[in-house]
Formats: structure tokens, sequence, C-alpha cells
């Protein structure tokens, strides 16, 4: 008799749920199934799918060990996941199961993490706390989208069984932020930091200095801020960071696992400066300020001796305020400099770089000089740059000069995606997806030996961009690309596997507000409405 309550009980419920079914024409919900592994980006070194998936919980906790370094990403992770699950996840040093988090020997070099999932809990292990970093994103994006919301959701949060082991292909893989062009406030550039350590980015190239404005206080040079910072293109009020705003942007990327390189860029771009100070001028008098979107036509003075004092103060000041490694000097486009000026000026300038302790970057055009040893270039020509141009790239890489590659007509993030696209420009041509993607670093100029290329980076420069909104919509889609790139291995990058896994994103980009442009070259399905 209990038996057949039961069953009569079992068949009321199963009609209850096909009339709901049939007044309001939808098909009961099927049972939730995790993120496969292979769907996340960049993708994985390996994966090895199999076994039960884990389940976070109401008594989910995140194990860590000892160390203060590896605390902070736990609470890190914890404070993602509280909002949306709605659970307390203590970050402790006690107990067994849940999330774990370990720092131990291994084959994963500096940034390279391995991530273990089974009905017993996730562990993600690494020899540093940032490859601990890394295999974080990674379990963010095995979580579904819902995950990234502020509200509680309704779950189940489910993490595929299986083991990925993963390292990066480059150690650079850098996104710039001009904010010269348009000034950006400290929270606009965190925000953009949150969204490129999502994908493994681990530079932020930061443009402080340019024609239309200069963007960091210099004590000893105090009317660059708070003249040469006070308007931006279109002659709005611009901006500039104060020596405390400047250092918690350092400490937020820092706390992001990305090292912060600033670009003071010289001898050309430099009407702010010029206009600030009479005597960085050959000829003694100031320009007015400049609002337009020119290029070329500024220079500093490279036979005034007090040109020297003031790049000088300024490296020395910046390089206190920054822990990281180098120091980029711009470079590019100074074409109101003479040749034997401009060689003249790098060979005074790249010293005083390595004096404050820095390592020097500069745009490709430094290989018409003599790079320093150690110094990288950034390459930013296009497909049809000329034979001499890239021949002289590829010549310095042979003799040493490491390359960092950012091809404008595939990876400026400015660059129209269309003839249509309201926002950016047009002068490396349309810039769509599938090109942004489709290319391969290590073989992208010939002749270049493999271990010249250090890594990718996607600049975003800012004539045209005005607000958060705005940068991320040339961003995303295409940033990830650009991120795979320089995480992936070679044999990975495939663009027809690869957009699937692109459209697979629109949705985590929703939950985290993120404005984006939805390419016809992906098949975005339901998260692209």
């Amino acid at each position: 008799m209990r038996q057949h309550r039961r069953t009569l009980r079992l068949l009321g419920s199963l009609l209850l749920v096909a009339m709901a079914a049939s007044v309001t024409g939808a098909a009961p919900a099927p049972a939730a199934s995790p993120t496969p592994l292979d769907r996340v980006i960049p993708a994985p070194a390996s994966v090895d799918p199999g076994g039960s998936p884990y389940r976070i919980t109401r008594g989910t906790h995140i194990r860590v060990d000892g160390s203060r370094e590896t605390r902070g990403v736990g609470e890190y992770l914890a404070k993602i996941l509280r909002p949306s699950t709605g659970y307390r996840l203590p970050v402790t040093a006690q107990g067994a199961g849940g999330i774990r988090l370990r720092l131990a020997e291994g084959p994963f070099g500096a940034e390279g993490y391995r991530l273990d999932s089974g009905r017993g809990g996730v562990t993600i292990t690494a020899a540093k706390p940032a490859g601990l970093f890394h295999g974080v994103q990674t379990l963010r994006q095995l979580l579904p989208a819902a995950v990234e919301k502020d509200s509680v959701q309704p779950g189940p949060w489910l993490v595929a069984g299986g083991t990925i082991k993963d390292t990066p292909r480059y150690g650079w893989r850098g996104a710039m932020l001009d904010v010269s062009r348009h000034f950006f406030t400290v929270e606009q550039v965190k925000r953009y930091i949150d969204q490129l350590a999502l994908y493994k980015i681990n530079k932020l190239h930061l443009h402080l200095s340019d024609d239309q404005g200069w963007r960091i206080a210099i004590d000893s040079w105090p009317r660059l801020a708070t003249y040469g910072g006070s308007t931006e293109v279109g002659g709005g009020p611009g901006g500039f960071y104060t020596k405390a705003d400047y250092r918690e942007i350092v400490r937020y990327a820092s706390s992001r696992h990305l090292e912060v390189v600033p670009e003071i860029d010289m001898p050309g771009h430099t009407n702010a400066a010029l206009a600030s100070y009479a005597d960085l001028n050959c000829d003694g008098v100031a320009p007015p300020l400049y609002t337009g979107t020119e290029v070329g036509f500024s220079s500093l003075c490279a036979g005034k001796d007090i040109t020297y004092d003031f790049v000088d103060d300024v490296i020395r000041e910046l390089a206190a305020l920054t822990p990281g490694r180098y120091l980029h000097i711009g470079g590019d486009e100074a074409h109101s400099t003479s040749h034997e000026d401009y060689v003249k000026f790098m060979d005074r300038v790249q010293p005083i770089v390595a004096k404050y302790g820095k390592t020097v970057v500069g745009w490709h055009q430094l290989t018409g000089a003599t790079p320093a040893k150690g110094a990288l270039a950034q390459y930013w020509g296009l497909d049809g740059t000329s034979a001499e141009e890239k021949a002289r790239v590829v010549k310095a890489a042979q003799n040493g000069t490491g390359l960092i590659l950012s091809p404008a007509d595939r990876v400026y993030l400015d660059m129209k995606y269309t003839k249509d696209t309201p926002l950016g420009l047009s002068w490396a041509g349309y810039v769509e997806v599938k090109r942004s993607y489709d290319w391969d670093p290590g073989a992208y100029l010939p002749g270049v030996p493999g271990g010249a290329v250090r890594g990718v980076e996607a600049p975003m420069w800012s004539e045209t961009l005005e607000n958060s909104e705005h940068i991320e919509y040339m961003a995303f889609p295409r940033l990830p690309g650009v991120a795979e790139l320089g995480w992936s291995s070679a044999a990975s990058h495939d663009w027809e596997r690869y957009k699937g896994r692109l459209a697979a994103q629109a949705e985590r980009w929703n939950a985290l507000g993120i404005e984006w442009y939805r390419s016809p070259q992906v098949p975005w399905g339901a998260g692209g409405r």
C-alpha cells in the first residue's frame, strides 16, 4: 500500500509538470551539466576530462596554505563567488575537501598551474602565486556565467571532473591603455584591469604622455601635470594621476598579477610637455596646448642639455614609483626629429633608464637607432609595412633585441571592426574578430629567431574613446583572442574551434555588465541577445 501511494504521488507530480509545460509552451528544464574543461579561453595546454563533477555548496570552504600570497588569491576567489552563490565560503587553512589552493614544486614555471576536479573537491596547484591566480581564472570560466553576478543566483555550481595542466607560451601578454588622448580615472583603469585578469593578461602598459595630455605628477616639473594635463582630445578637462593615484593603480594591478609598464613617449608625441615648459623647445617658445588628433609634429630638442635633465628627472621619479622591471620610452612617429638627432637622443636616454634600474621598451622605431642591451622593441607595423623597415626589426632581433608583437592591423583594439563601427579609427584597416585572432606571433616576421619573440600586446588608443563602455566595446570580443595568442600553443590556434569557445563567453560578459560588439563572424546563440 505504501509503495502504491508513492507511485500515485510520483504520477501526480509528473502530471503537474506536464500540465505546466502545456500551459507555458516550455519543456521541462534539462538537468544542469558542467562546462566542459576545454571550453575556456585561453585554451589550456592539456585537458584530461573524466570523473564526477564537484559541486560548490553551502558547506564549501576555500582551503589555503599558510602563505600570505595564497590567502590573498583565496580571498579574491571568495569575493567573486560569495555574492552569486550566497554562501559564506570561509578561507581557511583547516579541513579537507572544498576548493584547495596550494603552492608546490612542479613543472609549472612562474605562471603555470594544475587544476584537479572531482566529487571530493577542486585543487589548484602552482609553484608561484601568479599560477594560482591564473588557475582561479580558469575555475571562474568552468562555473556558470551567473557566478559573475552581484546578487544571489540559483546555481547549481558545478565544476566538471578531470585535470587541466597549463603553462603559457609567452611571458609577455600585454594590453596598453592610452590615458593621454582621453583621460581615464583610477576606477576606470581598475575596471579594465579586472577584465584583463580574467584572460590571464599579465602586463598593463599605460601610455601616460602624448601631445594632448601629460597624465602623471612629476614633482620636479609640476606644470607637466597641472598645465600639460589640463585638456584632452576635443578640449575636455583632461586630468592626471597624483603619485598616490599611480601607486594605487600599480597596487591593484599587482593584486591581479599584472605588471604596470609606464610609457613616457619621446622625443615626439611631446606637445603637452613642450607647452608646459618653454625651455624644452629649441626656439624657447612654448606652443599652445593641443586637442586634435594629428601626429608627428612635436619634438623635444635633442641638442639642449636641459632636455636630458628633464628626461632624467621624469624617469627617476617614475622609476621610483614603479616596482616593475620595464619603462617604455616610446620613440614612434618622431617625424619632426632628424634621424641624426633621433639616434643622439636614444643614445643618451637609454642609459638613463638603466641608471634607475629599469629595462628599456620602445616602439619598433627604436631599431633605427641602437637598442640598448636587453631592450625590447614593440612592433606595431602592418602586413603592408615596407620590407626595409621589417628587415631592420628582424636584424635587431637577430642581434639580441626582444620583440613584443602588436601589429596594428591585427591587435590595435581601437581599429574599427567594420566601416559601420561608431567608434575607433581605420588607418590600419578594419579589424574584425577573425583577423585579430587568426595569426601566429611566432611566424609573423620571417627571419626572427623564435626566442626573440617575448609575446604579444593589444594597444587601445583613445582618440575616439571617452569612457569604460567605449573601451569595452572595442576590446570585446577581440581581447580574449589576443590573450590566447599569448598564452596558448600555436597548435591550439584554430578559428573554427575558437569561435565556439568565444561565443560561450558572451553570457559571462553580460553578467559582468561588459559592453561588447556582436560580431557576425561568431555564432553567439542566446548569449548574443
